[in-house]
């Protein structure tokens, strides 16, 4: 899947520990406001290609990183593919 997906968070601190960590394993990243849809407990959420899907799970995974979850759009709805 190469469409962008999002990661949202419960809180900041976890938000900037992914970004962290996300950017020093060379995984290209942007933050973003976290859409109204997506119900969490932070406004920062981070995108990323889809293509790195595998990538960015074993990194959160490995790390602990908690999230609220990993979402894509389709057809104007953000759909959960992974929730930890």
């Amino acid at each position: 899947m190469n469409e962008p997906m999002l990661i949202a968070f419960d809180s900041t601190q976890q938000a900037l520990r992914a970004e962290m960590l996300l950017e020093y394993a060379d995984i290209e990243i942007d933050l973003f406001p976290t859409p109204k849809e997506i119900t969490a407990g932070c406004a920062i959420s981070i995108e990323f290609d889809g293509s790195r899907l595998p990538e960015v799970q074993e990194i959160l995974r490995s790390e602990k990183v908690e999230i609220r979850g990993i979402y894509f759009k389709s057809e104007g709805e953000y759909v959960t593919i992974d929730r930890s």
